[in-house]
C-alpha cells in the first residue's frame, strides 16, 4: 500500500512539473508602456559658423533608490558583480567627439556602460561595453554580466551632499572652461565622479 502511495505522488509530481511547463507561455513582452528616461548632454557650438562642433550624451533609465539599498548585503545583491547602471533599456554614451576619460582616451562612437565594483568593494569603474556585440547577441541590460566589457575606467567614490531619490547622471563645466566637463552619476547615497576632457574646436 505505501508502495502505491508513493508511485502515485511520483506520479502526480510528473503530471504536475508538465502541466506547468505546458501552461508557462513560450515568449512574452515586457515594458510596453512608458519610461522614464533620463539624459545629459553637452553641445558645443560654432557661434560664427551658426553650425554645431559636435556633442556628446548619456541615455539612461532612472530607478528608484530604496532605503533596504542602505543595507550594503542588499545593495551588494543588485552590484555585486556589474551593475547595469540605470534602468530597463541599455544605458548609452554616444559621442561625436574624441574625449578623455579619467586619463583614458575614449574614441566617437556609441558605447553601452555598466558600473563594475573593484575587488573588496572599495571603489567602482565605468564598463565600455560594445553595442553591436549586444545587439549581435540580443543581450537585455539586465544579462550584462555576459556582455564582453570593451575596457573600463577606474572613477572617484564622492559623499553626497544629499541622497538621490532616482538615478541620477549630470555632465558640468565651468562657463569659461567648457572642455573640461565633470561627470557625477549618483543614486541614493552612492556616487562617483569622473574628468572628462573634451577634443572639440578650432
Amino acid at each position: 500500500m505505501k508502495r502505491v502511495a508513493v508511485t502515485l505522488c511520483a506520479f502526480l509530481w510528473v503530471v504536475s512539473i508538465a502541466w506547468a511547463q505546458k501552461e508557462k507561455p513560450a515568449m512574452v513582452a515586457e515594458d510596453g508602456g512608458f519610461q522614464e528616461r533620463g539624459s545629459a548632454r553637452v553641445l558645443y557650438w560654432d557661434t560664427r559658423a551658426n553650425t554645431a562642433f559636435g556633442q556628446f550624451a548619456i541615455d539612461y533609465g532612472r530607478p528608484v533608490w530604496r532605503k533596504a539599498y542602505e543595507d550594503p548585503a542588499n545593495f551588494g545583491k543588485l552590484t555585486s558583480k556589474i551593475w547595469r547602471l540605470g534602468s530597463n533599456y541599455w544605458t548609452v554614451l554616444d559621442t561625436q567627439l574624441p574625449l578623455k576619460i579619467a586619463g583614458r582616451e575614449v574614441a566617437p562612437g556609441a558605447y553601452n556602460l555598466g558600473l563594475l565594483p573593484e575587488a573588496g568593494g572599495k571603489g567602482w569603474s565605468l564598463a565600455f561595453i560594445d553595442p553591436a556585440k549586444v545587439r549581435a547577441s540580443r543581450l537585455d541590460a539586465f544579462q550584462i554580466e555576459r556582455a564582453p566589457v570593451l575596457f573600463s575606467i577606474p572613477v572617484s567614490v564622492e559623499q553626497p551632499a544629499s541622497p538621490a531619490e532616482k538615478l541620477t547622471i549630470t555632465l558640468t563645466y565651468a562657463k569659461e572652461k567648457p572642455k573640461d566637463v565633470k561627470l557625477t552619476i549618483s543614486w541614493g547615497t552612492l556616487q562617483v565622479s569622473a574628468p572628462i576632457e573634451v577634443t572639440v574646436g578650432p
